[in-house]
């Protein structure tokens, strides 16, 4: 077992005094007079526009145990309650045998830490309890994981750890997830302290200085290396540590952390998580020291969630800032849709088009090649699209805000485009008045003089300023790195009031703001479009709410009709996500580990004290736990005798089986059809829903297999029947008269309604050939034109009257006597059928009233202990043993392509893979060893090198150029040879996806830009946005540095030399412009 006998300890600190960090609490009259004027208002069926009273859009339920006459509380107001508490939770995870030898006096208990000695750095405000009780811990000189709520003031701990570092003369390190983070932070903590360093990939600053600040891959790089200059440090403070749940990057976070010397303390700052201790009981088993967590729910400035139906009016409360969930609200928010629907109706005609989308493209840039075209309508978010050709729901939000008061606003879109497209739907609004007008503009001037002349003019930049001199502005990946630098610096100066940004803005610096909108509860992974987590949610939202500023933080979700009111409660008030691991093996960690190959740290090593094995042990006690109640809950289950039970449910389980079989022979084509006339009646059964008897009005030939808008009904047929039913069987539709709700199986109830339904209609259905159940015996007359109601309504009644006559069921045709199968094989299966039949009308248990209750006793008994055997097995699965399998197919590719020998040593061409972490390390090397670069000049270099990294999928990628195109080929060749190798070796892996991530998307932008084309020309060679060129480009950077050792490791002096001039060629003008946090 590899889990710790760790003792954990808890305590709950008390209230602290009232924090007092920052200006006074500000103004909210405006606010308040609006609730005033809406006193005692009940909120109306449908809300006003945002034109004349936006207060009254607001719902009144915000304080349900208000008296009667009381005036409603507009969001953001204080409402009549009990405020949470400043309270934390402190645990603490100790190495066996662990004892403290600190004075009690300065330092308090290991269970219950309090500071009392000389503070490192002083405050100008009173720490809340999580911060002291972190601060406590820090002094201990242990380690610590702080997990509290976006904005509750985590920064001010990891700026005691660097306080503490420079008090004692000591090094520490500060990581972040991304390069823009780590430049952010430089900036903020170089305000704070004097010797502060920065190492990025893109930009290194001071590297010995006292303090660095680096992205966690540098920090990892550092530590394969054996740096000398991690032999001082003593703190290492982790930022979002949760990111280490991340799929592609989370395995930095855990190596990072599993190599550390034992006496190197560590702070991690997180969100909150829910399986905080099992955490830091991985740390303490992981490093033999005490490492404490520090946990709290406050939050500074409480919120208050509502939600804004699209296409609608008005705001319902549906959390308080108590965190009570209002019912009534959300029934009223559901019934909005409906009178949403009536009212539209009523007001445009059935052809009106597509009135009210929002605008589409990148914003309506002209000028551009990708400019100005039409595009999706940023599908208007949904939140673009107003009725009737009105304003933008999105206007209406950002309106009513506007003249509540409640700037700024954060707008979060989930999609790039759209955050454009909303912008430009505010164009007639102006929040910023003229002199904050004209500050916008001196900074943004002061912020681009550092481009080139030909940069400042882009239309990407000069585009930018209008929007910004209104005080609306837009952050995402795509924008050009000094644009979002210049737009995060105009937010936290209050000179942008309305922000529409992606979620990647609600990590890294602190930039809260009044009021956070959410176009859209759902998202795109990568992989699906799936809802919100809750701690995506709770992420995002806690950028609510100033503290020092705001009394209350407002949360407005844009929803639609298909929300459902357990999913809002999951959303808003569900638990955070736990910090499980994402560990994975990656070829250069095996590389490094094998030339490495000092002391303990082996791959076995890491493997055995990965978060995820550790993980695995934790649970191994709880599933054993769980096998002997499954196995008491089964012997529990004895249902009598088994013998006679099981034969029982064989007999019939072969009965279906053969039934099934029958059905499929019955069903061909060549056997059926000449039966199936217009009139027919036949039984039609979509998997489990059996949609009683139905009128054939034609059959006809599918046109296109598998194509779901082929048939309305897709039938679920058992996997018996599917796997007897010729392919020609689902060929064929019928279409066929139904009863448009699904009814009761046989039982008279065939044209049963559901409960609360309207009434069922007759409509023409195409049903696929292999849902016909029965083809009956009786033909019913025909109306010649099915289109009116009335025609089918005479049906209707017509099958109603025929079912009448025949109470015991309809007739069906005989497959022998009345459709002349005499087919022997056929023959023989109704003769066993028959027979089978026979035997179980004979059985014992066949007329028992019992039978079926012991059958689902036995069926139940059988799943217990199949589950218990599961449970056994996944005990002895170790995750180490399937890993070291993994290991072993791994290490046979790399000895297959020559990395290392046969006794595991690493070779040259393994050397070289060991630098190169930006790029796929097998494919570099490949090429490199096999002089694929030696034939290459310098440009066409970049071009190549570009297919390594991953870049978006474009709609305009242009063609591989003659001279690029052998080159290309070349790269993929190698990449199917190795894809090939790996499934050799059992790896798993799709060859064409791995073949395929080498695009050449971005290969004729970057060779034009390294013969020295402008950035204005190559940009408008493709629709990906700026910033994804810019950010690829600095990527490509490192790589092509990577590249330059890894050829130094080879003693390729005239590669080394190439892939310098390289390197040179794109290092120029806007895509390497200096970031604003480092001038």
């Amino acid at each position: 077992m590899g889990g710790p006998s760790a003792n954990t300890k808890r305590k709950r600190d008390g209230e602290a005094e009232p924090h007092n960090d920052g200006e006074s609490a500000a103004s909210e009259s405006n606010a308040a007079a609006a609730a005033e004027r809406s006193a005692g208002q009940e909120p109306p069926p449908s809300a006003p526009n945002p034109e004349s009273n936006p207060q009254s859009n607001l719902e009144s339920d915000s304080n349900p145990g208000a008296k009667p006459g009381a005036k409603p509380a507009a969001p953001g107001e204080p409402l009549p309650g009990k405020q949470a508490e400043k309270t934390c939770v402190h645990d603490v995870a100790l190495p066996p045998g662990f004892t403290s030898a600190l004075d009690q006096s300065v330092h308090g208990t290991i269970d219950s830490p309090v500071y009392k000695g000389p503070m490192a750095k002083s405050y100008p405000f009173e720490l809340d309890p999580f911060q002291a009780t972190s601060v406590a811990c820090l002094e201990r000189r242990e380690s610590v994981l702080v997990a509290a709520h976006t904005s509750a003031g985590k920064t001010a701990v990891a700026e005691y750890a660097i306080a503490m570092a420079f008090r004692d003369k000591q090094r520490v390190i500060y990581t972040s997830p991304l390069k823009a983070l780590s430049n952010q932070k430089y900036r903020e903590l170089s305000e704070e302290f004097s010797d502060v360093g920065l190492m990025t990939g893109d930009v290194t600053i001071s590297p010995n200085a006292a303090c660095v600040v680096m992205t966690t891959e540098i920090l990892r790089s550092m530590l394969y290396r054996g740096s000398e200059a991690l032999r001082e440090v003593a703190w290492v403070i982790f930022d979002e540590i949760h990111y280490m749940r991340d799929r592609e990057r989370g395995v930095v976070w855990e190596e990072s952390i599993i190599f550390l010397p034992p006496d190197v303390k560590m702070v991690f700052l997180s969100a909150t998580l829910s399986n905080a201790r099992e955490f830091v009981e991985w740390i303490t088993y992981l490093h033999k020291q005490p490492c404490h967590v520090v946990y709290t729910d406050y939050r500074p400035t409480p919120l208050q969630h509502f939600a804004f139906p699209y296409g609608g009016d008005g705001l319902y409360l549906m959390v308080n800032e108590q965190g009570k969930f209002i019912e009534k609200n959300f029934n009223r928010l559901a019934k909005s849709f409906a009178k949403a629907k009536e009212a539209a109706a009523e007001a445009i005609p059935e052809a009106a088009g597509f009135a009210g989308r929002g605008r589409g493209g990148r914003g309506g840039r002209e000028g551009r090649g990708r400019g100005g075209r039409g595009g999706r309508g940023g599908r208007g978010g949904d939140g673009g699209r107003g009725g009737g050709g009105g304003p933008s729901d999105i206007y209406k939000i950002v309106k009513t805000c506007s003249e509540l008061d409640f700037h700024p606003m954060i707008v979060f879109s989930f999609r790039r485009r759209e955050c454009e497209a909303y912008a430009m739907q505010l164009s007639k609004l102006d929040f910023n008045s003229e002199e904050e007008s004209k500050m916008v503009k001196e900074v943004f001037n002061n912020a681009i003089s550092v481009l080139p002349s030909e940069d400042q003019d882009l239309p990407a930049v000069r585009q930018m300023l209008p929007l910004l001199q209104r005080g609306v502005g837009v952050h995402h990946s795509g924008l050009l790195p000094i644009l979002k630098e210049l737009i995060e610096i105009l937010f936290q100066e209050g000179l942008i009031k309305v922000l529409f940004a992606t979620e990647t803005f609600a990590m890294g610096l602190n930039m809260p703001a009044r009021t956070v909108v959410f176009t859209a509860t759902h998202k795109w992974d990568g992989e699906a479009n799936r809802p919100m987590h809750s701690g995506e949610y709770i992420q995002m939202s806690g950028r609510a709410g100033r503290r020092g500023k705001d009394s209350k933080g407002i949360v407005i979700v844009m929803v639609n009709e298909e929300m459902t009111m357990e999913a809002c409660k999951e959303m808003m008030l569900g638990k955070p996500a736990p910090l499980e691991s994402s560990f994975r093996l990656t070829y250069y960690a095996l590389l490094n580990l094998m030339a490495r190959a000092e002391g303990q740290f082996n791959t076995e090593h890491v493997i055995a004290h990965s978060f995820h094995q550790f993980q695995h042990d934790r649970q191994v006690p709880e599933v054993e736990k769980r096998i002997k109640e499954l196995q008491a809950e089964a012997d529990a289950l004895e249902a009598g005798t088994e013998d006679e039970i099981r034969g029982y449910h064989t007999l019939r389980l072969s009965l279906a089986e053969k039934e099934s079989r029958l059905k499929a022979e019955i069903l061909r084509p060549d056997r059926c059809l000449h039966f199936l006339q217009p009139g027919r009646l036949i039984r039609v059964v979509d998997g489990l829903d059996d949609w009683g008897w139905g009128v054939i009005v034609n059959v006809m030939k599918q046109m296109s297999r598998g194509d779901p808008s082929s048939a309305l009904i897709t039938p679920s047929p058992t996997a018996s029947a599917a796997a007897a039913a010729p392919l020609s069987c689902t060929s064929y539709l019928v279409d066929t008269l139904l009863l448009c709700t699904p009814v009761e199986k046989e039982s008279g109830g065939h044209d049963k309604e559901k409960e609360g339904g309207t009434p069922a209609l007759m409509h023409v259905i195409p049903v696929k050939l292999a849902a016909v159940s029965r083809i009956g015996a009786l033909r019913i007359a025909l109306p010649t034109d099915l289109r009116p109601k009335e025609a089918r309504e005479a049906v209707l009644v017509t099958l109603r009257d025929v079912t009448k006559r025949f109470p015991d069921g309809l007739p069906i045709l005989d497959p022998v006597e009345d459709m002349g199968i005499h087919d022997d094989s056929f023959l023989a299966l109704v003769d066993s059928i028959d027979k089978e039949e026979q035997q179980l009308s004979k059985h014992p248990l066949f007329k028992a009233e019992t039978a079926e209750q012991k059958l689902e006793l036995l069926k139940r008994r059988g799943q217990l202990l199949a589950e218990a055997q599961r449970l056994k097995m996944k005990t002895r699965e170790s995750q180490l043993n399937l890993f070291k399998s993994e290991l072993r197919n791994r290490s046979r590719v790399l000895k297959r392509l020559g990395h290392i020998d046969a006794d595991g040593v690493v070779q040259l061409k393994g050397r070289a893979a060991c630098v190169v972490t930006t790029g796929d390390e097998l494919l570099v090397t490949e090429l490199m060893l096999e002089g694929a670069f030696n034939g290459m000049d310098h440009h066409q270099l970049v071009a190549v090198a570009s297919c390594f990294l991953p870049s978006e999928k474009s709609n305009e990628e242009q063609p591989v150029s003659a001279e690029l195109k052998p080159h290309f080929n070349t790269l993929r060749e190698a990449a199917q040879h190795i894809a090939q190798v790996q499934i050799e070796e059992k790896i798993e892996l799709d060859e064409e996806e791995y073949v395929d991530q080498f695009r050449p998307t971005l290969m004729h932008v970057f060779y034009q830009w390294s013969k020295g084309e402008s950035f204005g020309k190559v940009i408008d060679s493709t629709d990906v946005f700026e910033g994804t060129i810019v950010r690829v480009a600095r990527r490509l950077d490192e790589l092509l540095n990577e590249m330059k050792l890894a050829a130094q490791a080879i003693g390729e002096q005239a590669l080394v030399e190439k892939f310098s001039k390289a390197s040179e060629s794109i290092r120029r003008g806007i895509m390497f412009a200096n970031s604003l946090y480092v001038e």
